[in-house]
């Protein structure tokens, strides 16, 4: 498992956990974060991402995406 922050760029994975307090995981579920749910990173600019997931695309801070386990 590793952080979003550090998967490819164009290159398909799978949520494997969200991490952080109930709130934030509750917002990024609300996104479509959920575990088991594909996500592909489009760019990656300081370690902020936007990302591909449930047909959408969403920008996600690097604190946000560093609670992503892919």
């Amino acid at each position: 498992m590793m952080p979003l922050t550090l998967a490819n760029t164009g290159e398909e994975n799978i949520i494997k956990k969200v991490g952080g307090n109930p709130d934030t995981r509750k917002f990024l579920e609300n996104l479509g974060f959920v575990a088991g749910s594909a996500v592909t990173v489009i760019s990656e600019i300081s370690g902020n991402v936007i990302v591909s997931v449930k047909d959408s695309r969403v920008a996600v801070s690097k604190e946000m995406a560093q609670k992503i386990m892919v």
